[in-house]
């Protein structure tokens, strides 16, 4: 893959979130939310303290869904980001 984002911004991939709960009850596609963790995949020059490889958390409606080589990711201003998983 060969993208650069521009400004402030991101490229993110989402992380899948289980598919049961702690009970054990099985959560079917269509009832779960999109996930609001993402792993950093390419990252602006401009960007200071996020990098490549960070797991972040964002908002609900934060970004602009991309489809690159058949995968799909968010570019997400760094406005936009919650925080760093550590």
């Amino acid at each position: 893959m060969n993208f650069q984002p521009l400004g402030k911004r991101v490229l993110v991939e989402r992380l899948e979130e289980a598919t049961t709960t702690a009970s054990g009850i099985i959560i079917p596609d269509n009832a779960k939310e999109k996930p609001s963790q993402g792993k950093v995949v390419a990252v602006s020059s401009e960007v200071e303290n996020v990098a490549t490889g960070d797991t972040v958390v964002f908002g609900k409606y934060a970004g602009s869904e991309l489809t690159l080589e058949g995968a799909k990711y968010l570019v997400i201003d760094t406005d936009d980001l919650l925080g760093i998983i550590k």
